[in-house]
């Protein structure tokens, strides 16, 4: 009889947990962006630097192009050159917000039903520089809408990743020809 509660009892914290963990899309001590204006979001932005991971291995002259999609989500389409295998590799994603669009939190996917925070934690007031945090301190990405960045701005946005509890002397610094 013992048995027959424990599996349900079991079932629930397993799904409590599995959903506390999965509502934490942005690293605790960061802010999203309020106000966001979306419009002025979207479009193309070089990735200036990142905290490198598998899927981005090996890529240099990389972007992001962001636009919006008819059934009101956001098209994610990354692309970069992989300089091991000397070709261009390109990713198509989608992303919604997490809360309302004038909040810069997004759930970004590339692999159908499973999400990973997208949190624009810093962005100059005309929408050219951005400070995206993921879920957690293992990702995080300078963005600009040219291929360089000023350094008062890179100077900022790296104060404001280490507040945070970034390390960012693991910032790979992309190269773009």
């Amino acid at each position: 009889m013992t048995r027959y509660i424990l599996i349900p009892v079991a079932a629930v914290l397993l799904l409590t947990t599995f959903a506390a963990c999965s509502s934490r899309t942005i690293p605790e001590g960061a802010t999203a962006i309020r106000p966001f204006e979306k419009e002025k979001y979207l479009g193309k932005w070089y990735e200036i630097a990142r905290l490198d991971f598998k899927y981005e291995k090996d890529l240099n002259n990389t972007t992001a192009e962001y636009s919006v999609r008819e059934d009101g989500l956001i098209a994610v389409q990354n692309r970069g050159y992989n300089t091991q295998k000397g070709k261009w590799e390109q990713a198509t994603g989608k992303a919604k917000f997490v809360k309302s669009e004038d909040v810069a939190m997004l759930e970004v996917s590339f692999f159908g039903p499973f999400y990973a925070g997208y949190n624009v934690i810093a962005l100059d007031k005309d929408y050219q520089y951005a400070l995206v945090a993921g879920e957690s301190l293992k990702y995080l990405w300078i963005l600009s809408r040219q291929k360089t960045i000023p350094a008062d701005i890179k100077a900022q946005y790296l104060k404001i990743a280490e507040s945070i509890g970034y390390n960012t002397s693991e910032l790979l610094w992309v190269k773009h020809d």
